[in-house]
């Protein structure tokens, strides 16, 4: 009962914070939302901010998750890449609330949330140096700086497009970020090329 009542709460967090924004939010929009009582609130966090955080840890979290599996379920360092951001514009455009909680209204949020925000983007592209690691043999591998380079900037498209109410059109940006990203590890052909596959539904390849 108590799990399920969590669970309702930090969904309409998010709900309440993506449609009033965070500076807005009360707790009781929050119950409101939930269905529960004020007493049930603060039996399960201090205030509007903890539950913040706590909608932010559990949908950072899950998130992360998705695009780890995502990732070592491919071979290639191109279809690393790929199947990451894959799993990543296509779990927040189905998530339209936990979207626009995570990527904008965490900005709203305070020092600790945007403290969290750093940490779930550093290990983004801890994802993205060792996928790079792993699959490809350069005698002059490119800079770290390289890969937060291009998570910030993936992050910041992603922003522009929530912001503007666009969340549900996210995965199409796939096939440029793809390239985009791929450019510096495995130069202008090969990125072109997976571009090329997922822009006409080749990749993944069938089975």
């Amino acid at each position: 009962m108590a799990r399920n009542q969590r669970e309702r709460i930090l969904a309409a967090v998010a709900e309440v914070a993506s449609t009033r924004g965070y500076g807005a939010m009360s707790v009781q929009d929050v119950v409101r939302e939930a269905g529960v009582s004020r007493r049930t609130f603060y039996e399960q966090f201090k205030n509007k901010d903890h539950a913040f955080l706590a909608a932010y840890d559990e949908a950072s979290g899950r998130l992360m998750t998705a695009i780890r599996a995502a990732i070592d379920a491919e071979e290639t360092f191109e279809g690393k890449a790929s199947a990451g951001f894959r799993a990543f514009l296509e779990l927040l455009a189905a998530s339209p609330a936990f979207a626009k909680m995570c990527i904008v209204e965490v900005l709203a949020a305070g020092p600790d949330a945007i403290a969290r925000r750093a940490r779930t983007m550093e290990e983004f592209t801890a994802f993205f140096e060792d996928a790079a690691e792993r699959t490809l043999v350069r005698e002059n591998p490119p800079s770290p700086l390289i890969a937060e380079t291009i998570v910030g900037g993936v992050y910041e498209t992603v922003y522009r497009r929530i912001a503007r109410g666009e969340t549900a059109e996210l995965p199409k940006l796939l096939p440029d970020l793809v390239e985009s990203a791929l450019l510096p590890y495995v130069g202008e052909r090969k990125a072109a090329e997976q571009r090329r596959l997922l822009l006409e539904g080749r990749w993944p390849p069938a089975a």
